[in-house]
């Protein structure tokens, strides 16, 4: 049984740890392949103001000595198409195999698609040869120039210049061969790799709290078989067996077991992250907008992590029997202890330990700063809720046992606290994971209340309409504002603002934006003061991360800017500024909105819609009503928490999963202390009613403490970890029913995890309970 217990429990931990490792490993993988294919950030970049560059700027700047290589982007049946230059590209822009000389040749002269065979596979027909590579990033399709040109219709103009990063020591600047263009210095690593490192890093710290309770089912499974070998150690060291041996001996034998649960829990970690990945793959490109790979590899680098992992679980579990076992004098008493007086001094080890961890969270919170520590604070409350559990419970018992009012009242009180150590580590693996399911679900739904009321305010407008191109959008603005009740262009520019990438948004005056955008902080009459072209507002994440005030001055073109407000802006991971439409048209003159936010009633929008499509040949991904949007963005939200949702139930199961085995192994145990019960006339099933109704108090006990541990879970994660990890803060708010929800379904676990032991007890045969008389020690 104890072998058993180990082996799966260890074999659970390690498969929630590697299948998040595997999710994580994947997405990075995807991230790496989109930089070292695209070129993103790796080369500077010139682009232009006002749209594409026309090739023959590209020549002229060939000529004048600059060696830049064009490439052409664009979106071929829904899939990213890339074309560069295989002949000046930068070295190590496109790892897809180009050094063979006959398929650069071929796809020069006659073009070849590189992409994924999943990608290649969505593709419609094309008359272009197709050439699966594994090193393209998914969702893109790399190719030559003059292809790409051709099937994106976009002949004689590039969409950027890739800037090579060895120029000649003489050149002409660029704003003298090239006014309108500007030139974008390269960055170090991924600017995806980075907004979603948040996102990992969350997933990562779930992995490593399922792990966590996986690993409280181990030490209790080794414990209780160091408990029931004691008569064998004793033996053998009564014999004179050296005990560095022995220890050596079982420390071999737990790291073979731990290898054999690793690669189970490996095996499980696949199966698991096969299943959560497309969850993963939708959730980053609703949110970031980068396509990751929807199928799994086998990677080296979480699949050795996993048995790692495992292998140091085991050891950090087996610590402390190991320990105690060097320590044992040699003729120690072979019968098992009585558990509530055998952890005397461990118990006062735990309880100044639990202390100082949640002294410890309590400084993060107050000094710490960063998502590590914001992390760090999560895992000492937690640990440190965890070891003060069975004080706390100890206490809440001893406090039953003096109200009781009858002899089998106090036995019963007695005999549960004495029972507490030996079910204080599945009672703990219940509590985080109880208190996790309290916080998250809190966090999630108090997200959700805060993300849909966001929606409200932001998309104001019945209608929002995307034209193809500039030209068309001239046409478009006048033809609307004869048909509706307000034309709000939509035009940003993108800037960096003391450092941070930001969008700058030029809306037009209007009572839209003052009914709608609430402020988290302004002066009396900000509104006013932006319209008047005098200031302007930031979004809270840029406030936060670059230290901004009310009154602080930006600049935005060279212009300072006064803030006056601050507002909420949620689920956007960069910083965003206000100003008026006529201030961003004098800073921002070749930019022209494509994107319209219009004011109609609701009932005229399909109407509208259809006059749109047969006037200007607009069609549905140019045009949606206000219901789509909301409807798109829930649903992503809705599937940005699929996956904490599945770990946090699995969790759950896991620490059910340790009461049952903890119950399992201390059934024959006790044997010996329920013997006497039976004697006195208590029949075998009332005692097992009793065995289950012991399960379901410490359940609802543990229940009770945890509402208060996840309560705090979900502050530190809204007020702490959110703010450090995206830049916003939530409101936090109650959700009684959910909690009750929790509670009965936690209650439930216990007292099906009780049943089985609580049947075996009741059918024990009366001649076993009489053998614990014949010999009696």
């Amino acid at each position: 049984m104890q072998l058993f217990t180990l082996v799966v429990g260890l074999s659970l931990a390690t498969a929630l740890w590697s299948g998040v490792q595997a999710v994580n490993t994947e997405a990075r993988a995807s991230y790496d392949a989109a930089a070292e294919t695209l070129g993103e950030g790796m080369f500077a970049q010139i682009v232009a103001r006002t749209g594409t560059i026309p090739q023959e700027d590209f020549i002229a700047l060939r000529r004048a000595g600059w060696l830049v290589s064009p490439v052409v982007e664009g979106r071929l049946d829904g899939i990213r198409l890339i074309g560069i230059d295989a002949l000046t590209s930068p070295s190590g822009l496109t790892p897809v195999g180009l050094s063979d000389g006959k398929l650069t040749i071929e796809m020069i002269t006659r073009g070849i698609l590189f992409a994924t065979q999943e990608t290649l596979e969505r593709l419609g027909e094309v008359d272009v040869r197709k050439f699966p590579s594994s090193d393209v990033a998914p969702a893109v399709i790399l190719t030559d120039v003059g292809t790409a040109q051709i099937l994106l219709g976009l002949d004689g103009q590039i969409s950027r210049l890739i800037v090579a990063p060895q120029q000649p020591l003489i050149q002409p600047p660029l704003e003298v061969i090239a006014p309108n263009f500007e030139l974008i210095p390269p960055q170090s690593g991924s600017d995806v790799g980075r907004l979603t490192d948040s996102f990992h890093l969350n997933l990562t710290a779930f992995g490593l709290l399922s792990f966590i309770v996986g690993i409280f089912i181990v030490h209790g499974a080794i414990g209780l078989a160091f408990e029931q070998r004691r008569p064998v150690i004793r033996t053998l060291r009564a014999l004179g067996f050296p005990l560095v041996h022995l220890i050596a001996l079982i420390a071999f034998e737990l790291v073979g077991i731990s290898v054999l649960a690793g690669m189970i829990g490996v095996g499980l970690g696949y199966f698991m992250a096969a299943a959560l990945l497309p969850d993963v793959a939708a959730t980053i490109l609703g949110l970031y907008g980068q396509s990751i790979s929807g199928t799994l590899q086998f990677r080296p680098e979480w699949w050795v992590s996993g048995l790692l992992i495992a292998v140091g679980g085991t050891a950090l579990a087996a610590a402390a029997s190991l320990w105690r076992l060097a320590c044992m004098p040699l003729l120690a008493s072979a019968r098992p202890h009585a558990w509530a007086m055998q952890a005397r001094r461990s118990r006062l080890i735990q309880t100044v330990l639990a202390m100082f961890l949640l002294v410890a969270a309590s400084l993060l919170g107050w000094l710490g700063s960063g998502l590590v520590a914001g992390f760090a604070m999560l895992a000492a409350l937690l640990i440190g809720a965890a070891l003060a559990l069975p004080v706390i419970l100890d206490g809440l018992l001893a406090a039953g046992a003096r109200h009781a009012k009858s002899i089998m009242e106090e036995w019963f009180w007695a005999d549960t606290r004495q029972q507490l150590p030996g079910l204080s580590l599945a009672l703990m693996a219940l509590l985080i994971a109880m208190a996790t399911n309290v916080g998250v679900s809190t966090m999630v739904n108090s997200f959700r209340l805060t993300f849909t009321g966001f929606l409200d305010q932001r998309l104001a407008s019945e209608f929002y309409v995307y034209a193809d191109d500039a030209q068309q959008a001239a046409s478009l603005r006048p033809y609307l504002e004869l048909r509706v009740d307000k034309v709000l262009p939509i035009q940003s520019a993108n800037q960096d603002i003391r450092g941070l990438p930001s969008e700058i948004y030029g809306p037009i005056a209007h009572a839209t934006y003052r009914d709608n955008w609430l402020f988290l902080d302004a002066v009396p009459g900000a509104w006013a003061l932006i319209e008047a072209g005098q200031a302007a507002a930031i979004n809270e994440q840029l406030a936060r991360r670059a230290g901004i005030a009310i009154g602080d001055e930006i600049t935005i073109a060279g212009q300072p800017f006064k803030v006056v407000g601050i507002y909420g802006d949620y689920g956007n991971p960069i910083g965003q500024v206000i100003i008026t439409e006529a201030k961003f048209a004098a800073l921002f003159p070749d930019i022209s909105p494509l994107r319209f936010g219009v004011r109609i009633d609701p009932s005229r929008v399909t109407a509208l819609s259809l006059d749109l499509g047969a006037d200007f040949g607009l069609t549905e991904v140019n045009m949606i009503n206000q219901a789509g949007i909301k409807a798109f963005s829930l649903a992503v939200f809705d599937r940005t928490f699929t996956v904490t949702g599945a770990l946090n139930i699995l969790t759950l199961a896991v620490a059910g999963f340790a009461i049952l085995m903890s119950l399992l192994a201390l059934a024959n145990m006790r044997i010996p202390q329920l013997a006497p019960v039976w004697a006195q006339g208590i029949t075998r099933a009332r005692l097992g009613r009793l065995e289950i109704v012991r399960a379901v108090l410490l359940a609802l006990l543990t229940t009770a403490l945890a509402l208060p541990l996840g309560l705090s879970l979900a502050w530190t994660l809204l007020a702490v970890v959110n703010v450090e990890a995206f830049g916003w803060r939530l409101p936090m708010f109650l959700f009684p029913l959910d909690y009750a929800r929790l509670a009965a379904f936690a209650v439930a676990a216990a007292a099906i995890a009780a049943l089985w032991p609580a049947t075996k007890l009741a059918r024990t045969r009366p001649a076993d309970l009489l053998k614990v008389f014949a010999n009696e020690r």
